[in-house]
């Protein structure tokens, strides 16, 4: 009997251009068994007040490859965001307000078993950045 279970994945956003979490993001996960193997949507959810995204699926059994696509441009665009929230970022404010550079952002990343992933995003309107976190 093995002792194995499946990785298990997290994630939260950081806006950095205003220094605050990054809220209302939907963000879909899919996996798949095997670098050759085909992807398989999992499903997905948003990211809270606290930018975090509490309640991804889990991921099935075999799991090797995780992808986690991340929706930036709803999140840049004037409708989600409020003007105090605009004018309090630190890099071009103007450029920003017309939507961001980056649409949609997709980290893809192996797993092993009975590990957990924690991916945090650090995100702005003309980059992004990613580690394994804890």
């Amino acid at each position: 009997m093995s002792t194995e279970t499946t990785a298990s994945v997290s994630t939260h956003i950081l806006d950095t251009s205003v220094g605050k979490p990054a809220e209302g993001v939907a963000i879909s996960l899919s996996a798949r068994t095997g670098p050759d193997g085909a992807w398989a949507a999992l499903g997905g959810s948003a990211t809270d007040g606290d930018g975090r995204c509490k309640d991804l699926p889990a991921l099935p059994e075999g799991t090797t490859h995780v992808r986690l696509d991340f929706e930036t441009e709803s999140y840049f665009s004037n409708k989600h965001r409020s003007k105090k929230q605009a004018e309090a970022q630190q890099d071009a404010p103007r450029v920003r307000d017309s939507g961001a550079f980056f649409p949609e952002v997709t980290i893809t990343f192996a797993v092993t078993p009975g590990e957990h992933y924690h991916v945090p995003l650090l995100l702005n309107p003309f980059g992004y950045s990613v580690y394994r976190g804890s």
